[in-house]
């Protein structure tokens, strides 16, 4: 397999991914995800990749499409389009899998998935995670990942 082919092969849509959490799940993997837009990768992103790769044996990040950053960042917003957002998060090493949701909000997803631990970054109250009470329901954990001051994409922005 060609690297470039194992990159793409790691963006799923969700029922592709549901057919590859179902067999995850047959080898008695925990299931992790995150969610966000992802639109410059930085430092604090593969900072809290890194987190959440550590609570289990596969990362499933959430991905919002072009069309939900714009809504919830704004007209200039994402700088990186959607597909080589995702073949830039596919490319890192702790990453299992991609899936883009048009909706502003994971809580779809999150019912589809039924991640074991749902991760957000430190700057996220547990009150204000998206899926956290679902989650919480069927046993899953709900955690944080301590903000590493001095990285956002915003700030990335502001500075040029």
């Amino acid at each position: 397999m060609v690297l470039a082919d194992k990159i793409e092969s790691k963006i799923y849509s969700l029922d592709a991914l549901a057919k590859r959490i179902e067999f995850w799940r047959m080898l008695g993997d925990r299931i992790v995800f995150t969610n966000g837009c992802f639109d410059i990768l930085h430092q604090g992103h593969i900072h809290l990749l890194a987190g959440c790769a550590a609570m289990g044996d596969r990362l499933i990040i959430g991905l919002n499409s072009d069309a939900s950053v714009k809504r919830l960042k704004g007209e200039k917003r994402p700088v990186n389009q959607q597909g080589s957002r995702a073949i830039v998060l596919a490319s890192n090493i702790f990453t299992d899998a991609i899936v883009v949701f048009e909706e502003d909000t994971p809580e779809n997803l999150i019912h589809a998935i039924k991640p074991d631990v749902l991760v957000k970054g430190g700057d996220w109250q547990k009150d204000n995670i998206v899926g956290a009470s679902f989650v919480e329901s069927y046993g899953g954990i709900v955690t944080t990942i301590p903000y590493l001051n001095g990285f956002s994409t915003t700030g990335i922005l502001e500075r040029c």
